[in-house]
């Protein structure tokens, strides 16, 4: 039990340091602890599949792609254009309607107990393989035809055309 009250604390820390970190890159990297936290959370409620799939996918393509893109992008403060005094009021304005909403929040919430799981095998990778290949054998296979000829199309508009050089 304390185990998730401190990856959950983790968890909120990491996500103030994503919105608080004046480097870009640091805030990407804030962002893949926090993936990371909930990779966590995943394997404490036995969802093993959602925690390898949020590991993989997640922090292993689309936070890399992030980092790529933004080191693509060169951000520095030179660049960056000045802000008028009626975009820094919009963000007052804002950023007090979001305090007001998370302290309304706040005033709401009762510690409770985690819900605990009936059945122990209801997240595992070997239930969902089963379930995959038994009752949904064909959708899943037409699934993968179509993702085949997605990348074969995606391959064949990419290239060059022989003919046109």
């Amino acid at each position: 039990m304390s185990t998730f009250y401190f990856i959950a604390f983790l968890s909120i820390f990491f996500s103030i340091l994503v919105i608080s970190a004046k480097n870009p890159v640091h805030s990407i990297l804030y962002l893949v602890l926090v993936f990371f936290t909930f990779t966590i959370h995943y394997i404490l409620m036995n969802a093993q599949f959602l925690a390898v799939v949020n590991f993989i996918v997640y922090m292993g393509a689309i936070l890399v792609l992030f980092l790529y893109t933004l080191m693509l992008i060169n951000l520095n403060k030179e660049s960056e254009p000045r802000k008028s005094g009626l975009i820094k009021l919009a963000a007052v304005v804002g950023g007090g309607c979001f305090l007001t909403t998370i302290i309304a929040a706040l005033k709401a919430f009762k510690i409770s107990q985690p819900v605990m799981l009936q059945d122990p095998n209801l997240g595992l990778v070997k239930n969902l393989g089963k379930i995959l290949f038994n009752e949904y054998l064909l959708p899943f296979e037409v699934s993968s035809i179509l993702l085949l000829s997605a990348m074969v199309g995606a391959v064949l508009l990419a290239t060059k055309d022989p003919k046109t050089t």
